[in-house]
């Protein structure tokens, strides 16, 4: 059930959101050649905690860590490690949410360490675009497909692929809500162009994109994903909230 939020509502997950943007921001100031992904959670779950929040993927179901990170070949929900060492060259993507007054915030980054290729750059620029075409289409009286067909053309007609394995999500009281917000047109769903947008739906809108195959696979500590042929992946992310007047992104800042 698709739960529509009020204007005090949005306030709320818009202040949640205010608190993921900035520790997202020290995250990516602190990224360098010699971190560790171990250093970087706890610099997120300490601000956090400053902040009177709760940091929201750490317990979720089971999920060790407070931030999901992806290195490099690895999509999403790669767990903090002190062996998880930066090195410059690498990209980066943090996925952070949290828990305050409750209502929770969520987005994701990627960022790139040190001198990156042409080609990563590119990855990492098409991926971006692609979350903001989704956004443009997140407005009343179009539908939700409309959202997931920007970004699918978008990645596609530059030579990429999306990630089909992990979708983006409702958010609000609850981290996932409906609907789904997949970021490609699903075949013979059985869905009517994914439904009807309306204002007061607040969703998470997350491309994560390849170089090379949409396929992953799932490692050995059951929890991060990584792609199937070693391509690279990135992932962004925003929670936007669905008004009269279009979309209000959420966490909007610099960065992305």
């Amino acid at each position: 059930m698709i739960v529509l939020k009020n204007k005090e509502e949005i306030e709320k997950i818009r202040s949640s959101c205010s608190i993921v943007v900035d520790i997202l921001m020290r995250l990516s100031e602190k990224v360098e050649p010699g971190i560790s992904t171990y250093e970087l959670d706890k610099i997120a779950e300490d601000m956090a905690k400053k902040n009177g929040a709760r940091p929201a993927f750490k317990g979720y179901r089971d999920y060790p860590g407070s931030v999901c990170f992806a290195m490099n070949q690895e999509v999403v929900h790669g767990i903090p490690s002190k062996k998880k060492i930066v090195k410059d060259g690498d990209i980066l993507g943090m996925d952070f949410g949290i828990y305050k007054d409750g209502y929770y915030g969520d987005s994701a980054i990627t960022t790139a360490i040190g001198e990156v290729d042409d080609r990563t750059l590119n990855l990492l620029k098409i991926t971006r675009e692609s979350l903001y075409k989704g956004i443009e289409q997140a407005k009343p009286k179009n539908n939700l497909f409309d959202i997931s067909s920007a970004i699918q053309d978008h990645v596609e007609q530059n030579g990429y692929s999306i990630v089909r394995t992990f979708v983006g999500h409702g958010i609000g009281a609850s981290l996932h809500e409906d609907p789904q917000v997949p970021n490609f047109v699903p075949k013979n769903s059985g869905w009517s162009k994914g439904g009807k947008l309306k204002p007061g739906m607040v969703i998470a809108i997350e491309p994560m994109v390849n170089i090379g195959s949409p396929d992953v696979k799932i490692l050995k500590d059951g929890w991060t994903a990584v792609t199937v042929d070693g391509e690279l992946s990135a992932h962004f992310e925003h929670t936007v909230a669905i008004t009269e007047n279009g979309p209000d992104i959420l966490t909007e800042f610099g960065v992305i």
